[in-house]
C-alpha cells in the first residue's frame, strides 16, 4: 500500500503545504485520489531560500505531523518543490551518432542525446534540475517529438536546461532529511503548478503561467507542448501587504486582511469609494483610511509586478501573442479583481488556475494555494504511470540532484543510532 502514496511537499516563505494521494486501481485503470493536505507557517525560509535549517526543519516537521494525522499514514518519502530566483534557465543542443548498423532510433539513443544536451557550461555553483527537451531532430527531418521507432544516422535534441544554485539545493535536501523522510525529487515549482492547473490543449495552444507566491512570482511560458521559457521574479503579494502595514502604519496582519477583503487589482470609479474602518478588524486599531487608497497601494504594486512579467514574455517575443492567454495561480491570485488587471496589462485572456482534475472530499485542495502541491502529486502519480516510457522525458523529470541527495541520504543514515 506505501508504494501507492505519493506525497506533494511545497516549501514557500509564509507557508509549507503538503498534499498526499494515493493511487487506487480501478477497472479502466490506476486514478489519483488526494486523500489528505495540510499547510502551516514556514519559518526559516526566505524567497524561496533556507536561511535557518533548524527553523525550516521545525516548520516542514510539523505540516507533516498534520497531515499524517489526518491520512494515517506516516510520511516517508515525497517530491520536493524547489523555487527561488537562482534558478535559472538556458538553451542547449545535444548530438549524437545512432547506435544500431540498421539505423534505428531506441530508447538508448534518445537517452545518450538527452545527456549530451546535459553537457554545457553551467555557471559555478549549479547543478541542473531538469532537462526539457523542446524537439529532435532525425538527419535533416526537424521538429519531431518522439523519434523512437524511426530511421536516421545522426539525432539531435534542442532542450531547456534548468538548473539551481548547489548550497540552495544542498540545504534544501538537508532539511527534509533531517526531517525523516527521503526525496523522491525535486520538482521547480512553477512546472509542478502548471501539471495541476493547464490543460494539455493550452500547452499546445500557447500559454503563461505566473504562480504568485508571498516573496516570489514565478513564470512558465509554454508553446506546442513545450516549455519556452521559466523566470522566477524576487517580487509577490506579501510586498502589496508590506506596503499597505507601511501606508496605512498597521501591523501585518492587519495589513493581509485589509488587502484581502477591500484590495483590489483594478481602480474602478464607483467600487473603490467608501471608507475602512480598522477597528473592525483589531479592535487595537482606531484608524479610519479611505478605500481607494488601499486600491492605489495595490494597483501600484501590481502593476509592477505584471510590467516586469510582460517584460520576460517580450524577452521570447510572446507578449500579447498566446492563444490560451495568462492562468494565475498561487497564494497571490485570490486579490480580488486580478483576472481583470491581468487583461488590462498583458491584452491576452486571463483566469485563475485551481488544481483540476482531482478525485478528492478535500475542499482545501481545490484552492489556487494548493497548486503546486498538488501538481507534486500529479508529477509523482505520471512518473510512476510512465516508468520505462519516452514519458518520462516530456515530463522533462531528468534531475542531477539525485547524486546529492543519495550523498545526504546515506550521511544522514550514518548519524542515526
Amino acid at each position: 500500500m506505501r508504494e501507492d502514496i505519493i506525497t506533494g511537499l511545497d516549501i514557500g516563505s509564509t507557508n509549507i503545504r503538503v498534499a498526499v494521494g494515493q493511487m487506487v486501481q480501478q477497472t479502466e485503470g490506476h486514478r489519483l485520489q488526494i486523500i489528505g493536505a495540510a499547510e502551516g507557517p514556514s519559518e526559516g525560509i526566505s524567497k524561496g531560500s533556507i536561511v535557518s535549517i533548524e527553523d525550516a526543519v521545525s516548520s516542514i516537521s510539523r505540516v507533516f505531523e498534520k497531515v499524517e494525522r489526518m491520512t494515517g499514514i506516516p510520511v516517508e518519502h515525497a517530491y520536493i518543490s524547489i523555487l527561488g530566483p537562482h534558478i535559472t534557465s538556458q538553451d542547449s543542443h545535444g548530438v549524437v551518432a545512432v547506435a544500431k548498423a540498421d539505423g534505428e532510433i531506441r530508447e538508448e539513443d534518445v537517452e545518450r542525446v538527452v545527456e549530451a544536451a546535459q553537457t554545457v557550461s553551467t555557471p559555478p555553483n549549479y547543478e541542473i534540475l531538469h532537462v526539457l527537451p523542446h524537439h529532435f531532430s532525425v538527419d535533416n527531418q526537424k521538429n519531431i517529438k518522439d523519434p523512437v521507432g524511426m530511421t536516421g544516422i545522426k539525432l539531435e535534441v534542442n532542450a531547456q536546461i534548468i538548473q539551481g544554485l548547489s548550497a540552495q539545493i544542498k540545504n534544501l535536501t538537508k532539511c527534509i532529511y533531517r526531517t525523516g523522510a527521503d526525496i523522491d525529487d525535486l520538482v521547480f515549482g512553477v512546472l509542478a503548478a502548471a501539471q495541476a492547473v493547464l490543460t494539455k490543449r493550452q500547452k499546445e495552444l500557447g500559454v503563461a503561467l505566473v504562480n504568485i507566491g508571498a516573496t516570489t512570482t514565478g513564470l512558465v511560458v509554454f508553446e506546442e507542448g513545450d516549455v519556452l521559457h521559466t523566470k522566477v521574479l524576487p517580487i509577490g503579494a506579501g510586498h502589496i501587504t508590506n506596503d499597505i502595514a507601511i501606508g496605512l502604519r498597521t501591523s501585518i496582519d492587519v495589513a493581509e486582511a485589509v488587502k484581502l477583503q477591500f484590495g483590489s487589482a483594478m481602480h474602478e470609479g464607483e467600487s473603490v469609494k467608501g471608507q475602512i474602518d480598522l477597528s473592525k478588524i483589531d479592535e487595537n486599531e482606531d484608524a479610519v483610511i479611505a478605500r481607494k487608497t488601499v486600491v492605489e497601494i495595490v494597483e501600484a504594486r501590481i502593476e509592477e509586478i505584471f510590467t516586469m512579467l510582460n517584460k520576460e514574455l517580450k524577452s521570447v517575443k510572446r507578449d500579447g501573442l498566446l492563444p490560451a492567454g495568462v492562468v494565475l495561480t498561487g497564494g497571490g491570485a485570490k486579490l480580488p479583481d486580478i483576472t481583470a488587471a491581468a487583461k488590462k496589462y498583458f491584452r491576452l485572456p486571463s483566469s485563475v488556475g485551481v488544481p483540476r482534475d482531482l478525485e478528492t472530499a478535500i475542499d482545501k485542495i481545490e484552492d489556487p494555494a494548493f497548486s503546486t502541491a498538488a501538481g507534486l502529486v500529479q508529477w509523482g502519480a505520471n512518473l510512476s504511470q510512465r516508468s520505462g516510457h519516452r514519458g518520462h522525458f516530456s515530463l522533462g523529470n531528468l534531475s542531477s540532484v539525485s547524486h546529492v541527495t543519495s550523498k545526504m541520504q546515506q550521511w544522514f543514515k550514518s548519524l542515526l543510532p
